[in-house]
């Protein structure tokens, strides 16, 4: 059950409607960076979590908080619009196009939405759930989570330095700050998973010595000439993990080259196939 007051989770304030920013607000919302996404990814995540009930309240409560974050970045988006200046609303009435060009503005917010924000990109493209991760692994999920958070930081850290109106920049601050808080809730729940040393490999049900262990913790290098790698933490010592040591080795073929059999009669192929 989700609920609402009606009121933004935080004030919401544009002193200087900007619709080129509008469009730039845009990849909040319907990017793959953006709030839809990570507001799917944990409800979903959450809605599949099986085992200790308070890893689904964790992603399920954060969820609904991103929810309101669509909500704030919707009502810039339209403050941004909405309250642009008559004289380019009138440029862009008269001259879509060009109009269009010379405020920044998105079509699709004018054509589609009548200067609302939209569940789209900045350059107007649907938000399509491809980036939606929710694996049922819980630590796999917490992973994404960190990734997903670490992405969307950054996008709101160029938003701040995009704009110079203040209410923006407050709103955007906001965000970041609860960016930094996510990042961490993930990284603490895959440390109450275990970390990296319980954790690790994903999933830890499967027995390692059913994998082929000689490459479990192996860099391999792919250089035509056969040389090493270059070497790093990820090449040599005890693992992150703690249940291998890492080795470098330039990789060589072990398979033979794929030979497959003829085309089949009435298969489209070429009479030299068969």
């Amino acid at each position: 059950m989700f609920y609402t007051d009606g009121k933004l989770q935080f004030p919401v304030r544009v002193e200087t409607p900007n619709p080129l920013f509008a469009r730039a607000l845009q990849q909040a919302i319907g990017g793959v960076e953006g709030e839809i996404r990570v507001a799917m990814q944990y409800f979903f995540q959450a809605c599949g979590a099986r085992g200790n009930p308070k890893f689904r309240d964790l992603l399920m409560n954060t969820a609904a908080e991103e929810l309101g974050h669509i909500e704030m970045l919707a009502t810039a988006v339209a403050l941004n619009l909405e309250g642009a200046p008559l004289k380019l609303k009138e440029e862009v009435a008269a001259d879509p196009v060009g109009g269009a060009i010379l405020g920044g503005l998105n079509l699709k917010n004018l054509l589609s939405s009548g200067l609302s924000a939209m569940p789209v990109d900045s350059d107007g493209v649907p938000f399509d759930m491809s980036h939606i991760y929710a694996s049922g692994n819980i630590a796999a999920d917490m992973t994404a989570n960190i990734a997903a958070e670490s992405t969307g930081r950054t996008l709101a850290v160029r938003l701040y330095e995009m704009t110079n109106d203040p209410g923006m920049k407050e709103m955007l601050s906001y965000l970041i700050a609860r960016d930094t808080m996510h990042q961490n809730q993930w990284m603490a729940a895959l440390e109450e998973l275990g970390g990296t040393r319980g954790a690790f490999p994903i999933p830890n049900s499967f027995p390692q010595e059913q994998e082929l262990e000689e490459f479990s913790y192996a860099y391999l290098g792919f250089m035509a000439d056969g040389s090493e790698p270059a070497p790093g933490r990820w090449s040599e010592g005890p693992s992150i993990d703690g249940k291998g040591t890492f080795k470098s080795m330039p990789m060589k073929s072990m398979g033979e080259e794929p030979v497959l059999g003829p085309a089949r009669p009435n298969s489209g192929a070429q009479s030299e196939q068969m």
